[in-house]
């Protein structure tokens, strides 16, 4: 089995792969998240995924040299983000008054998250790039249910101000899609591809 850098510092990331029997380095990827302007959902995702991945095998090769294809590792690198209609890319919140916008840009109704996953291995000129979406529902919520919840540490360094696994899954209506994509993380779909990469 290679070994596997994961190219984030995200505690539910490690913990999933961990859960698949993974014991991945962790190598969180030092890079500006600027997107280009009308950038779209799926390319802004799968744009990031692609830079963070390619980033750390830049590093990795600088430090190493270029290994040989059956000893390469795996570098996984992922991006997440909260998309609305008609308010467009939701990332992580600027502070408190950006993370209440975008939980009223939410509340009683749907929008989608997106997450883009990235597969490199190291000097090799295959690589996979990855898309998947789910549709959230949110319930309602009155303006002190939203100030309680900003008064956690829960909505600060989330795309969309919200953890679906964290306190915030009680405002959670229904999702329609993989519930692992809104966590950021679509580890069925990563593994199915890493293993097409041997």
């Amino acid at each position: 089995m290679r070994n596997i850098i994961l190219a984030s510092s995200s505690p539910r990331r490690i913990e999933m792969m961990k859960s698949c029997g993974f014991d991945p380095v962790i190598k969180p990827a030092d890079v500006d998240e600027t997107l280009p302007e009308g950038i779209s959902m799926k390319d802004a995702v799968m744009f990031l995924a692609l830079k963070k991945a390619l980033a750390v095998e830049k590093e990795y090769l600088e430090e190493n040299g270029a290994p040989d294809a059956e000893n390469a590792p795996l570098i996984i690198a992922a991006d997440t983000v909260v998309y609305k209609d008609g308010f467009g890319i939701m990332g992580k919140p600027s502070g408190r008054d950006d993370a209440r916008r975008m939980i009223k840009v939410i509340s009683g109704t749907s929008h989608q998250v997106a997450t883009g996953s990235a597969l490199i291995i190291p000097g090799q000129p295959e690589r996979r790039v990855l898309f998947d979406v789910t549709e959230v529902f949110v319930k309602s919520m009155t303006d002190e249910e939203i100030e309680e919840y900003l008064d956690t540490d829960e909505p600060y360094d989330k795309a969309g101000a919200y953890a679906i696994q964290g306190i915030f899954g009680k405002y959670i209506e229904k999702y329609e899609g993989d519930f692992n994509t809104v966590v950021g993380f679509p580890i069925d779909h990563i593994l199915k591809e890493a293993k097409k990469l041997g």
